[in-house]
């Protein structure tokens, strides 16, 4: 078992003690050393999009340090601005390797790039983080690294990413074909993820755009914006000038990744 820096803390020092890891004294301040960390990535530097299934992630980073690199850490938390995030956070997540080593491979003498990953699963059953609705959102990013001579930087705030519940869209426009200068009716139905109940549900209230794009052209061009009632459905009409293809746009939430769909094709005569 590895040793734990300051970084490692825990609520209780009682928890880290049993846990093996060697406990030093008082959290200091967040950077002890010169450990330079740089790139840190998660899933690609995407947000992270769960559906109803586990998904499993991978976060890196490269870290500098003269003496070479043995180690680092990756913890996503939430909690107030300042906090330590092993004594003070609200919510925390953290990696498949938090009791382990990460995979580093060095590149350099002083330089290695380190990954962990991370096992997100609404329908919890092989031991990951075992997620609920309410772990949708934006959380801070906390990252470590350890240098050979066991001297270390920690940053409580690296940067933020989202976790976010999978969305759909889908569209239908009709009556086809229609004659030029009749009503048109574009319906729809914007749902997400809910890892509560393993299933997807209407996302209410949420701004949708309708677009256009003219058969022949490549550009869609917004028309109105339309929200979802209150079980995700999406209805307007519009009158019918040309053949052209007509979607649905979603600009995404904080909770919830952006989504659009293909354009439904209707000839106009």
């Amino acid at each position: 078992m590895r040793k734990r820096t300051a970084f490692a803390l825990l609520s209780a020092v009682a928890a880290a003690a049993l846990a093996g890891f060697a406990v030093p004294g008082a959290y200091g301040t967040e950077t002890q050393t010169d450990v330079q960390i740089s790139n840190v990535s998660f899933d690609g530097g995407k947000n992270i999009v769960v559906d109803l299934y586990a998904k499993t992630i991978t976060v890196s980073g490269t870290f500098t340090h003269p003496s070479g690199i043995q180690d680092a850490d990756f913890v996503l938390w939430r909690g107030p601005d300042g906090a330590n995030p092993y004594e003070t956070y609200d919510d925390r997540i953290v990696s498949n390797q938090y009791y382990s080593h990460a995979d580093c491979v060095a590149s350099s003498a002083t330089t290695s790039t380190c990954s962990q990953t991370f096992s997100l699963e609404p329908d919890w059953k092989y031991g990951g983080t075992a997620l609920t609705n309410a772990h949708a959102g934006t959380w801070k990013v906390s990252v470590q690294g350890v240098a050979n001579d066991d001297s270390w930087t920690h940053t409580a705030s690296y940067t933020t990413t989202r976790l976010q519940r999978h969305s759909k869209l889908t569209v239908d426009a009709g009556p086809e074909p229609i004659a030029q200068g009749k009503t048109l009716t574009v319906t729809g139905k914007l749902t997400r993820a809910d890892w509560n109940n393993l299933d997807y549900f209407g996302y209410t209230n949420q701004p949708v755009k309708l677009q256009f794009r003219k058969a022949g052209t490549t550009t869609y061009t917004t028309i109105k914006t339309v929200y979802t009632s209150s079980t995700g459905n999406l209805t307007t009409t519009v009158p019918a000038s040309e053949d052209g293809y007509w979607r649905w746009n979603f600009a995404g939430t904080s909770t919830t990744p952006a989504v659009k769909v293909t354009g439904d094709f209707v000839d106009v005569q």
